[in-house]
């Protein structure tokens, strides 16, 4: 099925880097490579590894931020002091680090890299793992991310002469950032699929969210219940987010692959497992083919198990991508390189057992039905 592959390697975007404390671990991504490049992918005939990858610079990042946001970025990850907290930079979630600004254009560089490579034609589909970054808003950091690079990835494909794009994010966290950015314009369909919970960062995503004027259902959202595992997600998945893009019929479909659905994922309460991811992939690489001529942008996102589950989510998709064949056991020298780094054992398969049925499996497919009738999909398929 694929051509052309594109493997965007960023290994300078280690900086981003919110602390030893914090749960967004920079080696999460540098796994990803290594497990990549461990189980022979990265060495195949039809992937091209990306390796020079530029900061983007502020232009390009303006066209998502506001140059004021920019420039407190910039002047905060240098040491200046300020009143950073007005951009959503401080204690918690967003502290203020070294090189933030050189860090998030890295991070932004790296999706842009993906975008182009897949513009240009250079290749089919491309993954930059190290982007993924959903929750920043046009003026301030929110949820770990500093910039937005999915979002101005967008913004670039657009300036390009993109005339639509679809946008899928499969975090288990709202895609905020991006909903917000492109609200109010037809030519992005984004689609989140999410826990959602009164008490659950970052607390939008309803599925009354359908876009700004203009722009009515350009923005589809699947909130579901925490507790919702592998066979009702995949459901809910396949019975909106598929439908729904195929309808659209856009010229890049671009996705967000966080893997904090994940049942042992610290930072959430779903049920799923690299099954979900699996499949997942399977289905957003058939959807590329079908409704975006092949042209697919991935980027990675949230997943806080760094080392036990994010380096096989994301290998999985990978894998996918390229029309690779995996085997199930991973491979010696990297299981060896990842217990050392998180001090304790990993899984050594891909695969694990589905946990079956989740508490909020009926809820999930309430939500599923409910937004089906919303959006006017007929039978689910």
């Amino acid at each position: 099925m694929s051509d052309r592959v594109g493997l965007v390697l960023c290994p300078e975007a280690r900086i981003y880097d919110h602390g030893p404390q914090h749960p967004l671990r920079p080696q999460r991504v540098l796994l990803t490579w290594e497990l990549i490049r461990a189980a022979g992918l990265d060495e195949l005939a039809n992937v091209e590894r990306l390796r020079s990858v530029e900061p983007a610079d502020d232009s390009t990042i303006q066209l998502v931020h506001t140059s004021a946001f920019v420039d407190a970025t910039r002047r905060a990850g240098s040491g200046e002091a300020g009143d950073w907290s007005r951009f959503g930079y401080g204690p918690g979630d967003n502290p203020v680090f070294d090189r933030m600004h050189e860090a998030g254009a890295l991070v932004v560089g790296a999706s842009v890299a993906a975008a182009r490579a897949v513009w240009s034609g250079d290749v089919e589909h491309a993954f930059s793992a190290a982007g993924g970054l959903h929750h920043a808003m046009p003026e301030r950091a929110s949820g770990f991310c500093v910039y937005d690079d999915p979002a101005v990835a967008i913004a670039w494909l657009l300036r390009e002469g993109a005339e639509r794009i679809a946008y899928v994010d499969v975090d288990v966290h709202h895609g905020d950032g991006v909903q917000f950015i492109f609200y109010d314009d037809p030519r992005v369909l984004t689609i989140s699929i999410h826990e959602f919970a009164p008490w659950f960062f970052p607390g939008t995503g309803g599925v009354t969210e359908r876009g700004g004027p203009g722009a009515e259902g350009s923005a589809i959202n699947l909130p579901l219940p925490p507790f919702t595992g592998d066979d009702a997600w995949l459901d809910a998945f396949r019975s909106v987010v598929l439908p729904s893009v195929r309808r659209f019929s856009p010229d890049v479909l671009v996705t967000q692959l966080g893997c904090d659905t994940h049942a042992t994922d610290p930072l959430a309460q779903m049920l799923l497992t690299t099954r979900a991811y699996r499949e997942t992939a399977r289905e957003l690489h058939a959807l590329a083919h079908e409704a975006a001529g092949g042209r697919w942008v991935a980027t990675g996102g949230g997943g806080y198990q760094w080392a036990r589950v994010v380096p096989r989510a994301w290998t999985i998709a990978f894998a996918e991508m390229a029309d690779a064949e995996l085997p199930d056991q991973l491979p010696e020298s990297w299981i060896e390189e990842a217990e050392f780094e998180i001090r304790s054992a990993v899984p050594t398969t891909f695969s694990e057992p589905s946990l079956g049925r989740g508490d909020g499996d009926e809820g999930a497919r309430a939500v599923a039905a409910e937004v089906r009738s919303l959006v006017g999909l007929e039978g689910g398929t």
